[in-house]
């Protein structure tokens, strides 16, 4: 018997409400996939959320008091949300953009600003990564706007805003960001990002790899490989269990970018050996995007027919064609990663 089924045996005889326990067991396992988001595949991670939504859904319909609808009206929005991040990183774009709003709405209904701003965070991050860094710097403005919000979730929503400033070319206000992303807070927390945490967190690693992009698209090779480098180095910390492949292998591209638009070829190469590790089904939708501008990079004519650049275009096209962005993931999805 699942732990699905039993809940469902021992809440079979309540027609108006559910059992507490039962609220409490659906949000331990919300809070399970997201602490586990960055050790499966999107696609496994995608599928238990789902799974986990449908359950949610069931329960709401069992009940009509109100605490529990609030509470697992919470439960549904938080699991909408990492069904987006998990549609955005296997590159079905639109469909995680209306999982991001359908996250909002709950976080709207429910008045759980830590929700509604992560759902704009993403819905910022989606907008950029398919072209439209305005709309991406409003949703970010928006997302800081919340009342509510702990220190962790200023951290994320300032470094999306700096990315989207970067995009617009805006390289003042990029620097502006990632200083504020950067600052001292005030040991605020809040129940979504630092209470359930996990995918919903953004840890000092996973900061230092965002600057390192924005670094890189504003033109500071110097800055980009040095965040990079915190990055790898504050992740190599962390016990095994916890360290996230994708933050390792999308610092190390950067590395690697870095090192290229400093003419260091061999430099680059090194840098990409952790990138190689990535098995295929987690290559998710970041790696492949800094995989792809190094592609972009080395085909530049100096580069052609010397030896290492070609091996690298080679094993990086290699590495994304097994990708679930470029091997299930809808057209608009491989065309907004190519672009």
């Amino acid at each position: 018997m699942t732990a699905e089924e039993a809940l469902e045996g021992a809440d079979a005889t309540a027609s108006a409400s559910i059992s507490d326990n039962t609220i409490d067991e659906l949000r331990d396992q919300v809070t399970a996939i997201a602490q586990r988001y960055h050790l499966k595949s999107p696609g496994e991670s995608y599928e238990e959320a789902d799974r986990l939504r449908l359950t949610i859904e069931r329960q709401r319909d069992r009940t009509q008091v109100p605490v529990q609808q609030q509470e697992l009206m919470i439960l549904n929005g938080q699991t909408a949300a990492l069904l987006s991040v998990a549609a955005f990183d296997l590159g079905y774009f639109p469909s995680a953009r209306s999982l991001a709003r359908t996250a909002a709405v709950f976080g709207e209904t429910t008045r759980f600003t830590p929700l509604q701003a992560f759902a704009d965070g993403t819905l910022a991050y989606i907008a950029y990564h398919t072209g439209n860094p305005t709309d991406a710097l409003a949703k970010a403005t928006r997302a800081l706007s919340y009342g509510g919000l702990g220190d962790m979730a200023q951290r994320r929503h300032q470094a999306i805003k700096a990315r989207a400033h970067a995009h617009l070319g805006d390289v003042t206000s990029a620097r502006q960001a990632i200083l504020l992303s950067a600052q001292d807070g005030q040991d605020r927390r809040d129940d979504l990002h630092d209470g359930v945490g996990g995918e919903f967190a953004f840890p000092l690693e996973r900061l230092a790899m965002s600057t390192s992009t924005t670094a890189l698209l504003i033109g500071d090779a110097v800055q980009a490989e040095a965040d990079a480098r915190r990055a790898l180095e504050l992740i190599g910390q962390r016990p095994s269990e916890e360290q996230s492949a994708h933050v390792r292998a999308g610092a190390a591209a950067d590395l690697a970018l870095a090192r290229l638009l400093a003419d260091d070829v061999d430099g680059a190469a090194e840098a990409l050996r952790p990138v190689w590790d990535v098995p295929a089904e987690h290559r998710q939708t970041g790696i492949v995007v800094r995989t792809a501008r190094i592609r972009q990079h080395l085909a530049r004519p100096e580069y052609h027919g010397a030896h290492v650049p070609t091996a690298l275009v080679e094993r990086i096209e290699d590495f994304n064609r097994v990708s679930p962005p470029h091997r299930i993931g809808p057209r608009i999805g491989f065309l907004a990663i190519e672009s």
